[in-house]
């Protein structure tokens, strides 16, 4: 089994054209019988925040093609993550481990295949590009399925991870002074610490601009 530590990175780079080197048996060729029909996980490539989307829809596909016996779980792994508001106050919410991806457990056969890859939204599986003999035209993509080490990777780093923390600031905002001796003050954001809570903004100081670390309580974002 392949022992890669599949990250955002790994995924985001298993387009079209790359071959992502993961352990299992490739896809089916056309007549082929499969040698054991067994469910395993496969990561497939979806638009730009469509993950939810094409999670919702493929379930619904498979039952309505007759392929849910065999397309058993579509996970969309995540982690909590807490959203720091304009106004310092916090929101839970949740943060995709890996965005633009859905982990599919499934039986690998055509019928399920197309199931996915006409499914709205639906890129294609990540896996390695079978190249055409002649031309320049891109091959076929033949899905790998991930290994046991792989899967049990990504849904522990979705259950142990810290909360990440997210904030609607980013370096060059105007912010508003709201509590603390600065109080009133203005100034612009030039440095944000989501993890510490906290950033830095240049406020006006006796006529000077100085660098102030800030509490993300202490302060409002000016539109």
């Amino acid at each position: 089994m392949s022992d890669v530590d599949l990250t955002t990175t790994d995924l985001a780079s298993a387009d079209a054209g790359t071959v992502l080197d993961l352990a299992g048996a490739a896809a089916p060729e056309a007549g082929e019988t499969p040698r054991a029909q067994v469910a395993r996980w496969y990561a497939v490539q979806v638009a730009s925040s469509c993950e939810k989307k094409v999670k919702a829809t493929l379930e619904q596909r498979a039952v309505t093609l007759g392929v849910d016996n065999r397309i058993l779980e579509i996970e969309i792994p995540q982690t909590p993550a807490v959203k720091i508001k304009k106004d310092g106050s916090r929101q839970g919410t949740e943060e995709k481990v890996f965005p633009g991806y859905v982990l599919v457990r499934m039986v690998l056969d055509e019928d399920t295949m197309m199931a996915v890859r006409s499914t709205p939204n639906v890129i294609n599986f990540v896996g390695a590009e079978d190249r055409r003999a002649t031309g320049k035209a891109r091959g076929h993509i033949k899905p790998r399925p991930l290994s046991r080490q792989e899967v049990d990777r990504i849904f522990k780093r979705a259950a142990e991870k810290k909360p990440v923390v997210k904030v609607d600031l980013a370096e060059g905002d105007q912010i508003l002074v709201t509590a603390g001796p600065f109080k009133d003050f203005q100034g612009e954001v030039i440095e944000v610490s989501g993890e510490r809570s906290k950033l830095k903004a240049l406020l006006s100081i006796f006529g000077r601009e100085t660098p102030v670390e800030l509490e993300f309580s202490q302060i409002s974002k000016q539109s």
